[in-house]
């Protein structure tokens, strides 16, 4: 079946956009595609440095024949809404179908030639790109991410006739720019076009690209009994630099590696894009880098890697500098200076931030079990390296040169580490602070950040997150976890709000906050397999500290995995709809339970079970064995089941009927106790 090739050729695509740009060209092709009933058995795109290209193979020479039915006015609508319908129907009164009460339009519609929907496809899809950020050019309309410069489109080998703004559709494209021959070459399929791509020194899958800099970096390493130090974000970002990306081993002065290790790779990869390299016998850095060129050097590269050390030892010569003067001033010297830093108009500056995360990270060191001394000196010099040298030039080594300056000074240990640490975990992927120091000290960071920004309703909305709040979450929850750790959300919550001056009088956050991590512990446990339903089932209970209620979140999804649970869950359901119906009729009945005389052995057995539940599963909650506690409430299943097969819960003797609500009552509240089995949905 006939392909479809189309290609947006353009000047220099910025990297960090083109994996996005090469998602939204394969959805909106695909939606216009599907729109008009044309299904490709494949579509792939593909994104480098100066071109988005996309295939679509399988593709039907012409559109079907489609007959659509268009819902229009009720019958006995006014006239001039039955005449507006019928010109936009376009089919005359006596056509209608009337339905219902209902008229409707049956439209013929004939099939048109797939290079006519194409054209318009390209078209739309050219002016509708929703790229971060573009740009119109000469004196043109046209908004593209730089100047479009040409459009392939070739449909089942021709030409696919069209013009954007002046720009005309053709067959033809080009090559790398320096080292592809300066004429433009045709093709007219997708094998064609990739063949004429590398013959003209462009690799135009970005996979390819990424594997040919990681394998010829590896050999360049290996060839000097060296290792790369592998870095995947930088990866990305040369792949997308380089249509032919050739890995060059350059050299850098030894002295450098004085400086930290995160400085020289924070250097090498921020401003240069240069990957570090290892010494593997000693597993350091090593005197050297990788830099990825565009072109294949005649000298092998020798003058590129020359170029590219001048630029980088010039760069770490300004590291040198700040890594010396900043030394000459102790941390605490530098707390002053951090009163004419704001961190937000209504939060404050970062000293008075500093004084609300020192005195809840004393408060901490209780849970954490750390010194309350030694975390608060910790708490009180973190962010003092932001008014460093270094800081101000690398700011991603924000808290990592504060662990390093506070161990040139001679502080213990547990601070520097503290100190280093308390802006992690900031990803999945990032490492937990454990000791207990280190743990409290991060807990109190993102905890005045989170209550702070609740306080001010400056929470995240939709895919809005400037202040990064749900990331801020996630780590509490994981340093909590990870830990341990056994704190109360909403007290901790409640408690620091009071300690933020300037928003005084606002609602409290404390609840709100709480919703909010339930949120963030629902993605959280999703990505393990838990079923998000029993995060509410236990959060409904009220309950905020974390491990408890991942505790009993594990026991409740063993639990409902079980044939008891599901059965029980089943009975759960049918004694709340039934007490739920009863509610709008009037209040449930109040009381003890009695004995009925003659009430059915199923009514008596399901009591007496119920009585000796009841303690077991209490007994349980209260030593937190919420195992043992649904293990206890299995012991209602059967019960449970036999009642509802046997006894006539809305009885004729009232009496009785309230017996038996009441009954349900208990069976409700007993489950209740363990969870809000109303939460769960399955």
């Amino acid at each position: 079946m006939p392909q479809l090739l189309l290609e947006l050729f353009s000047e220099e695509i910025p990297a960090r956009m083109q994996a996005q740009a090469a998602r939204d060209l394969e959805r909106m092709a695909r939606e216009r595609l599907a729109e008009q009933g044309l299904l490709p058995e494949a579509l792939t795109t593909f994104a480098g440095p100066r071109r988005l290209t996309l295939v679509a193979d399988g593709l039907m020479a012409a559109q079907g024949d489609r007959c659509e039915e268009r819902k229009g006015p009720r019958v006995g609508a006014p006239e001039k809404a039955i005449e507006g319908f019928l010109r936009s129907a376009g089919v005359p009164f006596e056509d209608l179908i009337e339905r219902d009460g209902v008229y409707f339009a049956l439209i013929e519609r004939k099939g048109r030639p797939t290079p006519q929907i194409v054209a318009e496809m390209v078209d739309a899809i050219v002016r509708g790109f929703p790229w971060p950020k573009s740009m119109t050019w000469g004196r043109g309309t046209l908004r593209w991410v730089r100047p479009l410069k040409r459009i392939l489109c070739v449909f089942d080998g021709e030409v696919v006739p069209f013009d954007i703004d002046g720009i005309d559709s053709g067959d033809t494209t080009e090559g790398h720019r320096f080292m592809g021959d300066a004429q433009p070459f045709r093709a007219r399929d997708f094998d064609a076009y990739r063949d004429g791509l590398e013959k003209h020194f462009v690799v135009l899958d970005p996979e390819e690209r990424r594997a040919r800099i990681m394998d010829a970096a590896r050999t360049l390493c290996f060839a000097r009994n060296l290792e790369l130090v592998e870095d995947a974000g930088l990866l990305d970002e040369v792949s997308g630099l380089a249509e032919w990306p050739t890995p060059i081993l350059g050299d850098m002065e030894p002295a450098f590696l004085a400086l930290p290790a995160e400085v020289i790779r924070t250097s090498m990869r921020t401003h240069q894009k240069y990957f570090a390299v290892r010494d593997p016998a000693s597993g350091g850095l090593a005197p050297h880098f990788v830099t990825v060129a565009n072109i294949e050097a005649p000298d092998g590269g020798k003058a590129i890697a020359a170029g590219n050390a001048r630029v980088l030892s010039a760069r770490l010569s300004d590291a040198q500098f700040f890594w010396n003067e900043d030394r000459k001033v102790r941390l605490e010297d530098r707390l002053e200076k951090l009163k004419g830093v704001t961190f937000h108009a209504k939060l404050g500056t970062v000293h008075e931030r500093v004084e609300r995360i020192t005195a809840l990270a004393r408060d901490l060191a209780k849970v954490t079990g750390a010194d309350a001394e030694a975390t608060a000196e910790a708490a009180r010099l973190a962010k003092a390296d932001l008014v460093t040298g270094m800081v101000g030039e690398f700011p991603e080594l924000q808290g990592i040169m504060g662990g390093y300056y506070a161990r040139a000074e001679g502080l213990p240990e547990v601070v520097a580490d503290a100190i280093r640490d308390h802006y992690k975990p900031q990803g999945p992927s990032d490492a937990v602070p454990v000791a207990p120091v280190s743990a409290a000290v991060a807990l109190a960071e993102k905890l005045d950040t989170l209550v702070g920004f609740f306080a001010i309703d400056e929470k995240p909305t939709g895919s809005r997150d400037p202040y990064a709040l749900r990331r801020a979450a996630l780590g509490v929850i994981r340093i909590v976890l990870e830990g341990g750790l056994r704190l109360s959300l909403l007290e901790t919550a409640a408690a620091h709000q009071r300690r933020f001056a300037k928003v005084e009088g606002a609602p409290s956050a404390a609840a709100e906050l709480l919703a909010f991590f339930a949120d963030r512990l629902k993605v959280s446990l999703r990505e393990q397999g838990k079923r998000h339903d029993l995060v509410d089932a236990v959060f409904a209970l009220g309950d905020d500290d974390l491990v408890r209620i991942v505790a009993r979140v594990e026991a409740l999804d063993g639990f409902l995995a079980t044939e008891d649970g599901a059965n029980l869950l089943a009975g759960y359901k049918r004694a709340t709809n039934i007490l739920r119906a009863e509610e709008k009729k009037g209040a449930l009945p109040q009381g003890a339970l009695e004995a009925m005389p003659g009430a059915p052995y199923e009514e008596t057995a399901l009591i007496t079970a119920l009585g000796s539940v009841r303690p077991m599963v209490a007994q349980a909650l209260q030593t937190e064995d919420f195992s043992g506690a649904m293990r206890a409430l299995s012991g209602l299943r059967q019960p449970v089941d036999a009642f509802f097969d046997a006894v006539l819960v809305n009885s004729e003797v009232e009496a009785e009927r309230a017996n038996r609500l009441r009954l349900l009552m208990q069976v409700r509240d007993a489950m209740g106790g363990v969870a809000d089995f109303s939460q769960v949905t399955g």
